[in-house]
């Protein structure tokens, strides 16, 4: 059963910070990003959790704006958790932050849902700079992970794949999204309803066999002539 509970809605030009969940193991890890996340302007580390479980418990009932995610967590991955808080909290935005560069994990972690992947040598303006295109509906990437998932869609398009038919309705609403414009954006330039962005989104995904903004944007992107 889906929640489906709308993330705060706070800009960080607004007064209400932007609310962010940091799920960590390590403490000195954990402590380190809350305190660098709580001194960007605008925005505010309000949880931090040291588990899959504990983050499953937790984001539910707060809810915030953006989760940062490790990937390796005690028992359940942080792509797992990702993926189960994607099934409570469809329009929840999720950052995977690590260390490590490993083309399998992006795509594993792009599968179960993140909205974005970042390393964590990622300099703090970077990082702010990631959280606000996330806000906005972008799917913010460093440049060395969007350039393997480039290659990795480019390489994919040299064996045979079904063509994907999108209607000439979402053709342009995914053209907008590889723009970086939210929802909310897409509705106002196409003059249709949110909720019938998010249907035409809904619709995209299945066509393209696809399960985050990010991946189908990839997709599109490389997929063009």
């Amino acid at each position: 059963m889906k929640l489906d509970t709308p993330a705060n809605s706070a800009s960080p030009h607004s007064r209400t910070p932007v609310k962010v969940v940091l799920v960590e193991d390590k403490q000195e890890v954990r402590d380190s990003w809350a305190k660098l996340i709580n001194a960007l302007p605008g925005f505010s580390c309000i949880r931090v959790c040291s588990s899959g479980e504990e983050a499953l418990r937790v984001i539910p009932t707060v809810p915030p704006d953006v989760v940062l995610m490790d990937i390796f967590l005690p028992r359940m991955s942080g792509i797992e958790c990702t993926a189960r808080l994607k099934e409570l909290l469809p329009k929840i935005q999720i950052l995977i932050l690590t260390a490590v560069e490993d083309d399998e994990l992006v795509f594993m972690a792009l599968q179960a849902g993140a909205d974005g992947y970042l390393l964590k040598r990622t300099k703090p303006a970077d990082l702010r700079a990631a959280l606000l295109e996330v806000l906005r509906g972008g799917a913010p990437m460093t440049s060395e992970v969007a350039r393997r998932v480039v290659e990795s869609f480019r390489a994919a398009t040299k064996s045979p794949k079904p063509a994907v038919h999108l209607s000439a309705r979402e053709e342009e609403v995914l053209i907008l999204l590889s723009k970086g414009y939210a929802n909310k954006e897409i509705a106002d330039q196409l003059s249709i309803s949110v909720e019938t962005v998010g249907s035409h989104l809904k619709h995209i995904y299945e066509k393209m066999h696809v399960r985050s903004r990010a991946e189908a944007v990839a997709r599109y992107i490389t997929d063009k002539p």
